[in-house]
């Protein structure tokens, strides 16, 4: 039982870094990529694990936070194209690179129970983009529901152990 800013102070603090389980799934989902630099004696160059730090952020407002993301996920490094800011999210539009936008709001049920609810929507500005990210998601989809679950379980934790 929490208020709806404690839950989206929550949301904007949560760190997946903290969950194991994550980790290990991003590990995997990761190795071919490692694999392949070391292969090519380029393991140095390789970026550090994928978390939140490579999301933009994008809004926040009294009921929800959005955080944006660009690349070519299904790639091994998910080729991701970094952007300043939100105003720069937004205005990026390049065929073959899609946008991913993952949003958490906040409806309050009763005084103090708030319902918090995760989206994620991906935009491809073409066919070929379109083509390359369905069957990456339907590959990752199981994997993604399993994390999505993880982070609204912690983020619940987080807000019922905070004072209100």
């Amino acid at each position: 039982m929490a208020k709806p800013s404690v839950v989206l102070q929550a949301a904007a603090a949560y760190q997946p870094d903290d969950d194991p389980f994550f980790r290990k799934m991003i590990g995997l989902r990761e190795l071919p990529m490692r694999i392949g630099a070391r292969m090519r004696g380029k393991h140095a160059e390789v970026a550090p694990p994928f978390g939140l730090h490579n999301f933009v952020a994008l809004e926040q407002q009294d009921d929800a936070l959005a955080y944006g993301l660009i690349g070519r996920f299904w790639r091994p490094d998910f080729g991701l194209i970094s952007v300043s800011d939100g105003a720069a999210y937004r205005d990026f539009n390049m065929a073959g690179v899609a946008k991913l936008a993952l949003v958490f709001s906040v409806k309050p049920q009763t005084d103090k129970i708030t319902k918090l609810e995760t989206e994620t929507r991906v935009f491809c500005p073409d066919l070929a983009s379109r083509l390359k990210f369905t069957p990456y998601w339907y590959l990752i989809r199981p994997v993604s529901g399993l994390i999505r679950g993880r982070i609204l379980n912690s983020i619940k934790r987080e807000s019922e152990n905070s004072r209100n």
